[in-house]
């Protein structure tokens, strides 16, 4: 059985555009693809991600849209063009190696390409709008 994130510890979304409103959103985004639940026995986290991957073809391409999204809305931030690449690149690894039977299945667990993504996008917020920064606990 796995655990879901407790409703309490979901972050209520904006539409907003202001920068807190789409930081909640990515924050969110990146947990539902990468953190929804833990697998028992080994205690590892896994998202929606890693069970598309297991769906051929589609899954894949759904969780690459998903991921796409991200570079989307880091894109509306403002992040640089160098930023923008090394995050495409992330989700075109991820992309590729997902699509390879087995082996793209074991490699969700242990490259997340969007918690990556999510940490190119929280340097740029801190550095950029220190006032939108949120603590990590």
């Amino acid at each position: 059985m796995t655990r879901p994130i407790p409703m309490a510890a979901a972050p209520r979304l904006s539409l907003g555009t202001d920068i807190a409103a789409v930081r909640t959103r990515i924050e969110t985004m990146e947990r539902l693809l990468e953190r929804s639940f833990v697998v028992p026995g080994i205690n590892r986290p896994v998202g929606l991600d890693a069970i598309l991957g297991l769906m051929p073809v589609a899954g894949d391409l759904i969780a690459t849209a998903m991921g796409v999204w991200i570079v989307w809305e880091a894109r509306n931030l403002g992040l640089s063009k160098w930023q923008l690449a090394r995050m495409a690149a992330n989700v075109g690894f991820d992309t590729v190696i997902g699509a390879v039977p087995v082996i793209g299945d074991a490699a969700d667990f242990f490259f997340r390409s969007n918690t990556r993504n999510l940490r190119i996008i929280r340097k740029h917020l801190d550095k950029h709008h220190p006032a939108g920064a949120t603590l990590q606990g």
